[in-house]
This record gives C-alpha cells, sequence and structure tokens, in this order.
C-alpha cells in the first residue's frame, strides 16, 4: 500500500469548505464524513480532512491559529501543466478562495501559483518539468 498523506484543517464553516474544496475537484469521502468533519480526496494518496473548530481542538491542546494572520504550513499540490496551475487557481478564485496571495513562481521549467481557501490555508500548485529541472541543475555553474 503507498504511504498515504491526510492533512487535517480547521475550518469555521465545514459546509463553505466542502464546497470549495469540491470546486477544485475534491471528492468528499462519505465515510469519513459527518456534522463535525469531513474527509476531501485529491488522489488516492491525498487527502484533506476538514475539522470544525470543536472538532480540531480534541486533537491539539494548542491554540488553533488563524491562518489569515499566521502562516502555519504551506501545502503543495503537484500539476501536470502550467495550464493546470493557472485553471486551479482560477476554480479557487471562482469558489471564494484568494489567488496568489504570494508571488507566483516561474523559473522556466518549474511554475507555481498559490491561494488561500476561505480560513486563509495556503496552497500551493506547482508544475515542474523534471527533465529540464535535472538539465539545470546539473549544468556548470557559469563563471
Amino acid at each position: 500500500m503507498p504511504k498515504m498523506i491526510f492533512v487535517n484543517l480547521p475550518v469555521a464553516d465545514l459546509s463553505k469548505s466542502i464546497a470549495f474544496y469540491e470546486a477544485l475537484g475534491a471528492v468528499k469521502n462519505e465515510q469519513f464524513t459527518d456534522h463535525t468533519a469531513a474527509c476531501m480526496v485529491f488522489s488516492e494518496t491525498i487527502h484533506a480532512m476538514l475539522l470544525t473548530h470543536d472538532k480540531f481542538r480534541q486533537f491539539t491542546p494548542k491554540r488553533i491559529a488563524d491562518a489569515r494572520e499566521t502562516s502555519e504550513v504551506l501545502i503543495c499540490l503537484s500539476a501536470d501543466s502550467r495550464d493546470q496551475v493557472d485553471g486551479t487557481l482560477a476554480k479557487a478564485a471562482a469558489a471564494g478562495g484568494r489567488a496568489d496571495p504570494a508571488p507566483k513562481q516561474d523559473y522556466g521549467f518549474m511554475y507555481g501559483r498559490s491561494f488561500e481557501d476561505p480560513d486563509g490555508h495556503i496552497w500551493e500548485v506547482m508544475w515542474m518539468d523534471l527533465a529540464a529541472a535535472q538539465e539545470a541543475m546539473s549544468a556548470p555553474a557559469s563563471a
């Protein structure tokens, strides 16, 4: 079985957050969803657990960060193309997210943008041409 990741995010409005992630293409797994949490599936190995603040507090004694004010984590998803990066950002903005809270990254062989979800959690979407990246990293440094 491949390793899986479950990103747990505190959300203020569970229904609004579910709608936002569905607009991005995530699918709600009803088996792990109730009135306090929702499992949003991006792929067979990537899941986001959206937890109400009361539910989230059951897993940590720490204060829940306000992601609009404090950086807590940067989550990055890979994309198959530059167009897919831009398409994901367009979906996020149309669904109520904030596009490009950080500058775009364009290195030719690597292109990325970011968005904030309704709670301020920052997601990066990154495309990379692996062959070009390897070539760039193995090229001798110019004098």
